[in-house]
């Protein structure tokens, strides 16, 4: 997979910009891990779920793939239910 293959058509700007940006991130591994992501589930996320992936992508491609793969841990307020889902993203993909 080189890329998205949802359509941003009909998202709110919100939606469109954390789309783009899952697909941007600055490594290939997390681009396929949080594209895959978005694409799947950008349209269906909730308020709170959409403040939980801002925030997981303000974090470091390095730290995040690490949380991700297992060989490390994320901090304690991003654990949970997104990041779960988000994690099985990186393991059906084979980017982990």
């Amino acid at each position: 997979m080189t890329g998205t293959t949802r359509s941003s058509g009909g998202l709110d700007d919100r939606r469109k910009r954390l789309l783009f940006r899952c697909w941007h991130r600055g490594t290939r591994e997390m681009d396929l891990i949080l594209g895959q992501f978005a694409d799947a589930e950008i349209g269906t996320l909730t308020d709170a779920e959409l403040d939980e992936l801002e925030g997981l992508i303000e974090l470091n491609d390095h730290d995040l793939y690490a949380a991700v793969s297992g060989a490390d841990t994320l901090p304690a307020e991003f654990k949970g239910g997104l990041f779960e889902r988000v994690k099985t993203y990186g393991h059906q993909g084979g980017a982990v």
